[in-house]
């Protein structure tokens, strides 16, 4: 999988959010708020391709947390990029 580049992180009134526009004839602007975490993954992950076995060995490189925790959680991130269409098709 791979985050599309056609989204960034911008920070707004300190925090950090991916704004996604609606399209044209849509009223709806979604904006999606990352934690330290997802904030950390999206910047390690960012433009390349990676599975979640990637993202759980940055997490356990960065926080050095338990192989099954940081699996779980990075299931669940990759689950919400899916979720909210963040990745490339």
């Amino acid at each position: 999988m791979k985050i599309s580049g056609k989204y960034k992180v911008r920070e707004m009134a300190g925090q950090h959010v991916v704004i996604i526009q609606g399209k044209n004839g849509e009223d709806m602007t979604r904006i999606i708020s990352l934690n330290e975490t997802s904030l950390y993954l999206w910047n390690a992950m960012y433009g390349k391709e990676f599975d979640v076995e990637d993202a759980s060995a940055a997490l356990i490189s960065e926080y050095g947390i338990d192989a099954d925790v940081a699996s779980r959680d990075a299931q669940s991130w990759c689950d919400r990029l899916k979720e909210c269409n963040l990745l490339e098709k």
